[in-house]
């Protein structure tokens, strides 16, 4: 197996794997020809990349045709003037066009940015001048298209235009030339001088709380997500694995290549534009998934579904990771499937940092225990470490060392580096308390604790006591001002279906919460709204909503 490289041994228990896991990280690693072109050449009718649609379509790719189209792609970039350090926008969806792109651009040695296909004008005009961006290549969608050509003015580093799946004036077609281009792509003689602080990956952060900033990845960076696939995704050898997450985000690195082909499992893509839970089980069923990963919002709308309609027989393993899992989640598809839900936490500058592995028992809602590579710790306000259920800051020590997968710093951005990265350690923003067996549980971010009363207060919690109650499909705490407490827990509530707003509904909520939680916790104030306000990434936009009530005030 190409695993077996960079990994020299197997783990039977959870302490073992601390202590002796270790990654063999051979010079100038690239992940395009020392992994995809590895495989073409051992095993090149492996299966690598499964990708069906919404629409009924599907396409199958193995190692010898990934390479020959990454080849092809790679030798159509270079024709168009793409070089090593370049930066390349990918704005592609699901399309199976991306995997071709991303491994050419690792191959040339250019900067890849993926996007999201929801980015504005504005949106786009930041990130071109922020990354000082030369090319884009984006999917064939009107909406997407017009938002890029309305940058353009606005860009001036922005130089080249490619679209995939069909053609559109002013515009390269990205499909024609690729079908054109040589299948042989010979590697560059000035990739073998790569050092470490040449840039492979460049994402963009959601932004829940200011401007997104740019996280700076090397080209060792494929290599931390052995972690995050092989033992904390479970992923099986010569299995098929899906993560449910669009091509922009890091949700993609994270599920839909690195690790995954590194330990020998195929990818499996299902590409759709709207979220419709019947269709995500019959895709799982239909195709055999062996592992799954998702956010837990896909998890409360899947355990909705008749499962007894669908074959999950091959179906042995599920993570979770992106937002905190509510443990009625966990036991509904516990009692559905037989299969435990394994969270998971990270961020968009590492790897998974905290997890629950294979030889752990879970404990529903926590996220698990620090992953091998990563010195973690919970420190308080006084930078101490917490004790036994004290809630303080996810740090992580880097005197000893820096985990593989770990960004290099914010582009173009040393201060703001040094912000959160100083004194050799990393402070992630994100609050958690650890139980007297050394699991982590998340409490929230840093900025949306509530402190009132005297009393610490994390948004989770609140928010999953009130998601238990019919009445509530989403909402969001927050912390308002107030002069006697200092602040009271506000809640944000858009309403299920067949509910309406009323002062005696904003009681029943209360005294819920009250019943589920502390007392101290329930929402002083309860707003019923339409809709939360989000970023692009479909994450809560907290400060959005305590600036608002600011302004109310």
């Amino acid at each position: 197996m190409i695993l077996n490289k960079y990994l020299k041994r197997d783990f039977n228990s959870y302490d073992e794997f601390v202590k002796n896991f270790k990654i063999e990280i051979p010079e100038n690693f690239n992940f395009s020809y020392d992994v995809v072109d590895e495989w073409a050449l051992k095993d090149p009718q492996r299966t690598a990349l499964v990708w069906c649609n919404d629409k009924g379509d599907e396409v199958k790719f193995n190692f010898k045709e990934l390479k020959k189209y990454s080849d092809k792609t790679a030798n159509f970039f270079v024709s168009a003037g793409i070089r090593k350090g370049d930066t390349v926008m990918l704005v592609l969806k699901r399309r199976f066009e991306f995997w071709f792109c991303i491994l050419a651009l690792h191959k040339i040695g250019a900067v890849c940015i993926p996007a999201t296909h929801l980015l504005t004008k504005k949106d786009i005009v930041y990130r071109n001048n922020a990354a000082s961006i030369k090319v884009i290549i984006s999917v064939n969608d009107p909406d997407v298209l017009s938002h890029i050509e309305d940058a353009q003015g606005q860009s001036p580093t922005l130089k080249i235009k490619m679209t995939v799946g069909g053609e559109k004036n002013g515009w390269i077609d990205f499909n024609k030339e690729v079908e054109k281009a040589d299948e042989n792509f010979i590697r560059p003689a000035d990739f073998n001088k790569i050092s470490k602080d040449d840039i492979m990956l460049l994402y963009f952060t959601s932004g829940t709380t200011g401007m997104p900033k740019m996280v700076r990845h090397n080209f060792n960076y494929p290599l931390g997500h052995i972690v995050t696939a092989k033992y904390w995704q479970n992923v099986a050898d010569k299995g098929l694995h899906l993560t449910v997450a669009d091509t922009g985000w890091a949700k993609a690195a994270w599920g839909k290549i690195y690790g995954q082909w590194i330990s020998g499992s195929a990818v499996f893509v299902y590409d759709y534009d709207k979220f419709v839970p019947k269709n995500m089980l019959e895709v799982l069923s239909k195709y055999g998934v062996t592992s799954f990963c998702s956010p837990p919002t896909v998890f409360r709308y899947l355990i909705k579904e008749d499962f007894n309609q669908y074959d999950f027989s091959k179906l042995k393993y599920c993570t979770v990771a992106g937002e905190p899992l509510n443990p009625e989640v966990y036991n509904q598809f516990l009692k559905l499937t037989g299969i435990k839900l394994m969270e998971g936490y990270g961020q968009t500058e590492c790897t998974v940092i905290v997890g629950t592995f294979p030889w752990m028992e879970t404990k529903p809602g926590s996220m698990g225990k620090p992953a091998p590579g990563y010195d973690v710790d919970i420190i308080n306000e006084d930078m101490k470490p917490c004790e036994v259920g004290e809630e303080g800051q996810i740090v992580i020590k880097t005197d000893k060392r820096i985990p593989v997968g770990m960004f290099d710093g914010y582009y173009r951005d040393e201060n703001l580096t040094k912000s959160v990265w100083y004194g050799n350690i990393y402070y992630t923003g994100d609050m958690a308390w650890r139980d007297e067996d050394g699991y982590y549980w998340f409490v929230g971010r840093a900025d949306d604790v509530i402190k009132s009363s005297g009393y610490r207060i994390g948004p989770f919690e609140v928010e999953s006591a009130l998601l238990e109650h019919p009445a509530v499909l989403e909402c969001a705490i927050t912390g308002m001002p107030d002069q006697d407490r200092g602040q009271i827990v506000k809640a944000t509530v858009v309403l299920s279906k067949n509910y309406n707003p009323s002062d005696e509904l904003v009681k029943e909520l209360q005294e819920h919460v009250k019943k589920v939680t502390a007392p101290y916790k329930y929402p002083r104030i309860i707003e019923f709204v339409k809709e939360l306000p989000k970023t692009i990434s479909g994450k809560i936009r907290r400060v959005e909503i305590r600036d608002k009530g600011k302004k109310i005030l």
